[in-house]
């Protein structure tokens, strides 16, 4: 152990996308302390934290998990994984120890395994709101106890501290719940007495991999923390770390790309340097951690808001494509009137959406394009408070899909669906109704940890 420094092993920017076992080899050569890597995260959307499920397949995180159990062990350094289970809910946490236990009993690896649970309950966040110890961030107003009874379910995003008094308590392996990015590579460089400000600016660098080097596809990176700074480079000996690609991911969602707020306080680099050390090393000093005057936990809730049913149609027609818009306005007119006529539903008992991809679907009237596409698909999103009724009114919308025609067609056009049948029920969809944050008693009282040998529950 280096007193001073700690050296951080990232393999890739979420466990389950896969890497290279050479990533992993270079980086353990190169004398890795702690091997760290994030689980999940908020990107993909509320659905994941509502339902509880994973994004990724069993398959890749096990694959993924074995080569870094393995690596870990062989090293006898520990292995962090943050935000399991895509969302971190506590279902997340369970099945990444599960696919653990399996692996560890397979590999016959002897390790102790720690898994943290963020999942809140409502009635301590309840009490928390009547002493006003919770508060909005924007652009959200006060909570209120009937948001958060309408949650699937509610996270609180640890910081590195749940995380480090786990490895102080013998974990080899640490499994969390909901965490920053962050957490689980600062975790270990602050437990060893590593400064924060050089520490958190170097998580914050390496939580996606490969994503602040010239080749963001060629994997994961490798971080020297030191009492002045820090060095970064990639684990891909053909890829390279920039002073522009390192600087460049402070502006990687952040809304100040200089300050950035951790459960503990704010990283603050407005005079953080960064250097070339070679062609393919940079160094970064001068970042500064600002202590808070309360620890907070961010909270993360998502509820579900009705059901949803999809269909998806393609137009090559070259009448409607010089015309889609009115074309579009069209269907959803006629739509509308047959759903009153057949099924005597308002458009306050349902809502629909029409999204026009290869014109507009993605800037809207944004989209600076003037000329009509070659082909255009037409998704319908079907949204009603149960499943039926969202399937039937899209189900009206199949005849519409195939065949309308504009106003002024002498025939019928045939447009062409993707898949038979052209509905597909998406079931329950969820969306994110907390953006607040919690006053900590202490930084780690909102989180529950349980330690066992070999990870089995």
């Amino acid at each position: 152990m280096n007193d001073d420094s700690v050296r951080i092993l990232v393999p890739a920017g979420m466990i389950g996308a896969g890497f290279s076992q050479e990533t992993v080899d270079r980086g353990l050569a190169l004398g890795a302390d702690v091997i760290a890597v994030d689980g999940g995260s908020t990107d993909s959307g509320p659905h994941y934290l509502g339902s509880g499920m994973p994004k990724t397949t069993a398959a890749a995180v096990s694959r993924d998990l074995r080569i870094l159990l393995r690596a870990a062990a062989q090293a006898g350094i520990p292995l962090i994984v943050g935000s399991c289970g895509t969302s971190g809910a506590d279902s997340g946490v369970d099945w990444v120890a599960d696919l653990t236990a399996a692996i560890l009993a397979e590999e016959g690896l002897d390790l102790t395994v720690a898994t943290i649970y963020s999942e809140q309950d409502p009635g301590y966040l309840k009490r928390r709101l009547a002493e006003g110890a919770v508060h909005p961030l924007p652009p959200l107003g006060p909570l209120t106890e009937e948001t958060i009874d309408g949650c699937a379910r509610v996270v609180g995003m640890m910081g590195h501290e749940p995380i480090e008094a786990a490895l102080r308590a013998g974990a080899d392996v640490v499994l969390a719940g909901r965490a920053t990015d962050t957490a689980v590579a600062a975790a270990l460089p602050l437990m060893r007495g590593m400064p924060p400000g050089p520490t958190w600016h170097a998580a914050k660098i390496v939580e996606c991999g490969g994503q602040c080097t010239t080749n963001p596809r060629a994997g994961g990176v490798f971080a020297v923390v030191d009492r002045t700074g820090f060095t970064i480079e990639p684990l891909d000996p053909e890829a390279a770390c920039t002073p522009t690609s390192v600087a460049a991911h402070m502006l990687y969602e952040t809304a100040d790309p200089y300050r950035m707020r951790e459960p503990a306080g704010t990283l603050d680099v407005s005079n953080a340097t960064y250097r070339a050390i070679d062609h393919r090393v940079v160094r970064v000093e001068g970042s500064v951690f600002e202590p808070a005057e309360q620890h907070t936990v961010k909270l993360e809730g998502a509820r579900v808001t009705g059901y949803e049913t999809m269909s998806f149609t393609a137009i090559r027609d070259p009448h409607i494509l010089a015309n889609i818009e009115q074309w579009a306005a069209l269907l959803g007119k006629v739509l509308v009137d047959r759903v009153g006529q057949t099924l005597g539903l308002t458009e306050g008992e349902y809502d629909f959406d029409i999204r026009l991809y290869g014109h507009n679907a993605i800037l809207g009237d944004l989209d600076p394009a003037t000329h009509p596409a070659r082909e255009v698909g037409v998704m319908l999103l079907v949204h009603a408070a149960d499943q039926t009724t969202a399937t039937a009114v899209a189900k009206i919308a199949n005849p519409l899909m195939l065949h309308l025609p504009t106003p002024d067609m002498p025939y019928l056009p045939s447009l062409a669906f993707a898949t038979s049948p052209a509905e597909t029920e998406r079931g329950p969809v969820y969306e994110f109704v907390l953006n607040h944050v919690v006053d900590s008693q202490t930084p780690t009282s909102m989180f529950r940890t349980t330690i066992r040998k070999g990870g089995l529950r």
